[in-house]
């Protein structure tokens, strides 16, 4: 059951659907009695709710002859789910390969990814790696797109720092 309602607050109009005891305006928030509120329309149709209020909401702001030339809710929907172009027919129909659209989606302008900020890489090197070494820990994240001269500036900051050791060119976190 769906009834379109209407707020004695706001005049706002919305659809409930079954009946519980209260009520809650979505746009004012008041709390009234389903009973007593104004029901303009009750009916066993999701679509001919939608439809009533919709023409309400027309004729409230004088567009109701317009609003009459539409076709209803139901049509307006089969109508756009068969006229649906996918990303792939409108792709070719801009004369784009798919292909190639598909495969510059893929790639990273900015180079291999990484996981995490360059500061993060650097401590996940001192992490993962056994008893790493300046150039292994430059190796670990260059691989993560870390420039080699960032890690080097990185590693004596960290150790300045007291974050990580460095003991005979090997490093680890404190």
């Amino acid at each position: 059951m769906y009834a379109v309602v209407g707020c004695s607050e706001c005049s706002n109009l919305w659809i409930i659907e079954g009946r519980s005891e209260t009520s809650q305006c979505p746009r004012c928030g008041s709390r009234t009695a389903y009973a007593k509120r104004k029901k303009f329309v009750e009916t066993d149709d999701a679509a001919h709710a939608r439809d009533v209020r919709a023409s309400m909401l027309a004729n409230r702001q004088g567009e109701g002859e317009a609003f009459a030339e539409l076709d209803s809710f139901a049509a307006l929907e089969d109508e756009v789910a068969d006229g649906v172009v996918d990303d792939a027919e409108y792709l070719e129909e801009s004369g784009l390969d798919v292909d190639e659209v598909d495969a510059a989606g893929d790639r990273d302008p900015r180079g291999p990814s990484r996981s995490g900020s360059k500061q993060e890489i650097v401590k996940g090197a001192l992490e993962a790696l056994d008893e790493p070494t300046e150039d292994e820990v430059v190796d670990y994240a260059g691989e993560r797109g870390v420039s080699a001269a960032y890690v080097r500036d990185a590693l004596e900051k960290l150790t300045r720092r007291g974050v990580a050791s460095e003991s005979r060119g090997q490093y680890r976190l404190l």
